[in-house]
């Protein structure tokens, strides 16, 4: 497990399982809640976690990210291959609150004690109205996890009343300059759609590290160029799932991932 004592050890991502050389290639998987079943309906297969907790053992993923549910049902038979992070807050499709807001699903201590989740994960959708519970509970979680020697990647989602723009970069700068302000140790933030973009983004989270969001399922080529630039800008990788589980051979992906995310390799090279 990631030391813990010390402020300056806690600060250590890099001794952390979820990272690889300094960077990370974490595979989502929590959409069963967030999005519901449309998003298995092109790989029905996918619906399956034991499915993509196979697609989770190749040496490019640094770690799992699923809910309590999934953790607890799946993740002891993959303990020896796969890195797990426990998505602690997350909400349904179903439920129209007055705005944007994810509430807590699992505490740190369980998520580490009990399932023995090596980081944890929340989302905070800066500009909702409700901001401000998501920081209180943000606080709680990242001391937690730090009192426990795991690293918090926060999903840093511009969302919400406050917000006219989401894909503008300065409001992806400031989503992702709150996740260090607030002491996430990698913030997963959108690709604002250039690799001169993206370096503003890196430039404001200082010693946080960056991994972009994957996003909604593209061609192999667009796909990897995003991921290939923001690597270029200074980013950490890629949380990403729709990208790799709505494919009918996530392996295939996945190796060209590693190429450019942990080798430096062009996606000319890798296509």
């Amino acid at each position: 497990m990631w030391s813990a004592g010390k402020f300056h050890d806690m600060l250590n991502i890099d001794d952390s399982p979820i990272t690889r050389n300094g960077n990370s290639l974490i595979l989502a998987y929590d959409h069963g809640l967030e999005h519901g079943p449309v998003d298995f309906e092109d790989v029905p297969e996918s619906a399956n976690p034991e499915r993509v907790f196979e697609v989770a053992r190749h040496d490019a993923v640094t770690a799992l990210a699923v809910q309590k549910g999934v953790a607890e049902q799946y993740y002891p038979d993959y303990e020896d291959d796969v890195n797990l992070l426990v998505k602690l807050n997350g909400t349904s499709n179903l439920w129209q609150p007055d705005d944007y807001y994810s509430p807590l699903n699992c505490t740190v201590d369980y998520a580490v004690e009990e399932l023995g989740a090596d980081a944890v994960g929340y989302t905070l959708y800066a500009g909702s109205n409700h901001e401000d519970r998501m920081a209180e509970t943000f606080r709680d979680v990242q001391e937690a996890a730090h009192r426990h020697g795991v690293p918090v990647v926060m999903w840093a989602y511009p969302r919400g009343r406050g917000v006219k723009n989401d894909k503008k970069t300065g409001v992806i700068s400031y989503a992702a300059r709150i996740g260090l302000e607030l002491g996430s140790d990698i913030v997963k933030c959108k690709y604002p759609g250039s690799r001169k973009d993206m370096e503003k983004v890196v430039r404001m989270t200082g010693r946080t590290k960056v991994v972009m969001s994957g996003g909604s399922k593209r061609s192999d080529e667009a796909f990897l160029t995003d991921v290939h630039d923001t690597m270029e800008a200074g980013g950490n990788g890629l949380a990403v799932g729709r990208n790799v589980f709505q494919r009918e051979n996530p392996t295939e992906i996945l190796d060209k991932l590693e190429g450019v995310i942990y080798d430096e390799k062009s996606v000319e090279e890798l296509l």
